[in-house]
């Protein structure tokens, strides 16, 4: 038991290398960011799945047709029409940022920044779309008066006075 007693207190710890061993045995940190972007290629942020996809049209069709701050603004559409809206604004923001992109991003920011761009691109569509909409429901506004009308009122209004 005496020789057990120095490392009683300390379980599972092992003594620090001497310094020529640690340098051996700790890869360089490019040895490091080389063996970590290796792991990152199987991590792909673009192109979204096809199940991401479809979870971005089912969500761009609650906002279009059930309560939110945009269909209570711009009015809700049923739930037909907003399905095919949905679905084209997808794949109109996805072939935008697909463009945008290069045929595969070189690196897992560059998938990140064609991500960001085809979120904006959904979302502005949404907004276009929502506005278009409204736009085309809304009664005509009343029609300025025409240049025989205007040029009645002034014939009849007092000319203005020069000083």
């Amino acid at each position: 038991m005496a020789e057990d007693a120095p490392n009683a207190g300390a379980e599972d710890t092992h003594p620090a290398p001497p310094e020529a061993a640690a340098d051996s045995a700790t890869p360089p940190a490019s040895a490091e960011k080389a063996s970590a972007e290796a792991l990152l290629p199987s991590l792909s942020i673009w192109p979204p799945s096809q199940r991401t996809r479809d979870a971005v049209v089912r969500r761009v069709v609650q906002t279009l047709a059930a309560p939110s701050v945009l269909s209570q603004r711009y009015g809700a559409l049923p739930e037909p029409e907003a399905e095919r809206a949905a679905a084209a604004v997808e794949a109109e923001a996805f072939a935008a940022a697909s463009e945008s992109a290069s045929a595969s991003p070189a690196s897992l920011e560059d998938g990140i920044e064609v991500l960001q761009a085809y979120s904006k691109e959904v979302s502005r569509r949404l907004l276009e779309l929502a506005k278009a909409r409204a736009a085309a429901a809304a009664p005509a506004p009343p029609a300025e008066t025409s240049a025989e009308e205007s040029e009645a009122s002034s014939a009849t209004a007092p000319a203005p006075a020069e000083e």
